[in-house]
């Protein structure tokens, strides 16, 4: 039995120390938001944060994420940085098919709690290996950048 700190909460889920957190957290936690990508960590799909850090669930067996504060797409929004992204890609109509936007999101979130002014640099080494196939490249970094203006009450 895994026990996570998932939202601020402490929910337990019966699986093997080995089983990839993605699976713990849409199979058996019902939290869908985080996506299923590749599994090799490679796209993004799947990121979430742990501990403010975002971290690719679909390789973090739930054994290395004992006793850690992990937060999902579900949640973001109760945190500073995560309610401005969440507000700039509506604003900005980031969105097209949608399915990567949770991990690119997550990752948009984690650079503007830890750097509030991100460079262009630091958006590109921040988002790299967050995948999105409709190429809404653009206006993702519009939008981290509207967000960090909003996080900041500027905009």
């Amino acid at each position: 039995m895994a026990k996570l700190i998932v939202n601020g909460r402490l929910r337990e889920a019966d699986v093997a120390p080995d089983t990839p957190l993605l699976w713990a957290l849409r199979d058996h936690l019902e939290l869908t938001g985080t996506k299923y990508g590749c599994g090799m960590a490679l796209c993004g799909a799947c990121t979430v944060h742990i501990d403010g850090v975002a971290t690719r669930s679909c390789v973090t067996p739930v054994s290395a994420v004992a006793g850690k504060k992990i937060t999902t797409i579900e949640a973001v929004g109760a945190t500073r940085a995560g309610r401005a992204v969440q507000t700039a890609w509506e604003k900005l109509d980031v969105v097209q098919c949608g399915y990567c936007q949770s991990g690119q999101i997550m990752s948009a979130a984690a650079l503007l709690a830890k750097k509030p002014q991100p460079s262009d640099a630091d958006i590109d080494a921040a988002m790299t290996g967050n995948i999105c196939r409709c190429a809404t490249y653009v206006r993702i970094r519009a939008a981290i950048k509207t967000a960090a203006r909003l996080a900041e009450g500027a905009a």
